[in-house]
């Protein structure tokens, strides 16, 4: 007879199954900000014109955000272990297709193949760790460590990009995430359970195509509005997409085996917490464009430095999504969640304290204590979404919280960058008389548009604009960071106050 596996052998091989996931996670992070560091030699290289530039860069996210929803149904259907290999295969395989793109076209349709790959990976890595521990304390740790990894991704990408981009041609940078893939495809049906949903019929087709209709033109058009302003395009791409969700839902809601099942959102404690870290996203996802911008254009750091000094901030949401999971067996999420958000806000409130003169300081210190403070609420928040569901659920609802966050964060960069071009507009009133009208209008624009010319003007010029203009994006930063806090303090009264009967993970009261 076989003999089974003692429970520390099970244990360390589920653990060995939540490294393989983290891999996978890693990749997909690498990929999105090495895909940023080697923009610029790519448009050279290739030739590609403006449009083909930006979609270039949004193809991925686009498909990535489109498909969640499907492929997290679609792990329920046929297994979300199945699905998360042939993603990673995909994924291998069009890593491949992108480095060796010989045109923009081709880039474009291997990107978009790529955000399709993307989406297998993610839903189904956080559905999958549902299944390996019988203790939610464990399942906490194995989210915070696989969130860890995406975390760890936007640390590494920048850092390994910009090395190989200064020895290889751009193509190289797409290749780092391959031979984990290749470890992950070779561990991973050893080391990780499969699960499906037996009782599911065939994917309907039709709720696909109208998902896919309802997400890609909606952040699409939130993108255009962050980048381009009030644009009847723009508008009418929100519009499209608002319009086929509210089909999407009508549907869904009639038929008996559904791609999301919209009983889920009846029940408080997973509605709840979605809208919570669908703002968490929010807000914060346009602060974090600002930073960037803060760190190049006021405190003048190259990109490369801009990136080393986000390092605190990514290292500290490691501690957090780490930390979290050990208090939440002692801690009820009532208090835990609420708890990290106020941190959050601290941070926030630090962050009013930047000037114009490029101080680093109140940044670098607000920046980590906000991404400290989310560790509780992204770890634990989506530890209970998935858990509050039945398991047969389980990949759709990791895919509606994934596509929310995705919603969240481009749905931040166009609200919160509408608000802050406002103020910034409104702080630019008092410029030099002597400027031309192109000059002036270029530096109303943007705050990279105000640099930029402010170094073709004479020297007495020049310094009154920069200060100027830094000075009212100041201003627009400390505006985006007071709503954030306000925000967020509202979102974790409303928790404190509606999740006050979840245990904590240990299932003691406290």
């Amino acid at each position: 007879m076989k003999e089974q596996p003692t429970q520390k052998q099970s244990n360390i091989r589920s653990w060995l199954g939540v490294g393989t996931l983290g891999l996978t996670s890693l990749v997909v992070a690498i990929d999105l900000f090495v895909m940023l560091l080697a923009l610029p030699n790519i448009t050279t290289s290739l030739h590609a014109s403006a449009t083909q530039t930006l979609w270039i860069t949004d193809a991925y996210g686009f498909l990535l955000a489109g498909f969640l929803v499907t492929m997290g149904t679609l792990g329920d259907r046929i297994g979300r272990r199945k699905v998360l290999m042939i993603g990673s295969a995909g994924f291998a395989l069009c890593s491949i297709l992108v480095a060796i793109a010989p045109n923009a076209i081709m880039l474009i349709l291997a990107r978009a193949l790529l955000g399709v790959a993307g989406a297998m990976i993610a839903p189904a890595a956080l559905s999958l760790v549902r299944h390996m521990f019988s203790d939610p304390r464990d399942n906490a740790r194995a989210i915070g460590l696989i969130l860890s990894c995406m975390i760890g991704g936007s640390v590494l990408g920048p850092l390994v990009g910009g090395l190989l981009l200064n020895h290889f041609w751009w193509g190289s940078v797409f290749l780092v995430g391959i031979p984990p893939m290749i470890v992950a495809l070779l561990f991973g049906k050893k080391l990780l359970p499969e699960y499906k949903n037996p009782d599911a019929q065939k994917l309907h087709v039709p709720s696909v195509v109208l998902s896919l209709a309802a997400i890609i033109p909606f952040i699409y058009g939130l993108k255009e509005l962050a980048a381009y302003g009030w644009r009847l395009t723009s508008v009418a791409a929100v519009l499209i997409g608002i319009t086929f969700a509210v089909l999407f839902v009508r549907q869904q809601k009639k038929l008996a085996d559904p791609l999301v099942d919209m009983s889920l959102f009846k029940k408080p404690v997973f509605t709840i917490l979605l809208i919570a870290m669908l703002i968490n996203t929010l807000l914060p996802g346009g602060i974090m464009v600002l930073t960037t911008q803060y760190l190049q254009l006021v405190a003048g750091l190259s990109p490369l430095h801009a990136g080393m000094w986000m390092i605190p901030g990514a290292l500290a949401s490691i501690i957090g999504f780490t930390v979290s999971p050990r208090l939440a067996g002692k801690i009820r999420p009532a208090y835990l969640i609420p708890a990290g958000i106020l941190c959050s806000v601290l941070g926030m409130v630090v962050l009013l304290f930047t000037s114009a003169s490029g101080s680093l300081a109140p940044l670098i210190i607000g920046f980590t204590l906000f991404n400290l403070g989310a560790g509780p609420l992204v770890t634990l928040g989506t530890g209970i979404v998935i858990g509050s569901v039945a398991p047969q659920k389980a990949g759709s609802a990791a895919a509606i919280s994934q596509t929310g966050n995705e919603f969240g964060f481009a749905l931040g960069i166009a609200t919160v960058g509408s608000i802050a071009t406002a103020v910034y507009h409104s702080g630019l009133k008092q410029l030099p008389a002597n400027l031309s009208a192109s000059d002036a209008h270029a530096i109303r624009d943007s705050l990279a548009s105000a640099v930029h010319t402010a170094s073709t003007l004479p020297a007495n010029v020049h310094e009154t604009v920069l200060h100027t203009s830094r000075s009212a994006f100041v201003s627009a930063y400390h505006v985006a960071a007071f709503i954030s806090c306000i925000a967020m303090t509202v979102v974790a009264l409303v928790i404190l106050v509606k999740l006050r009967n979840v245990p904590a993970l240990s299932g003691e009261s406290k």
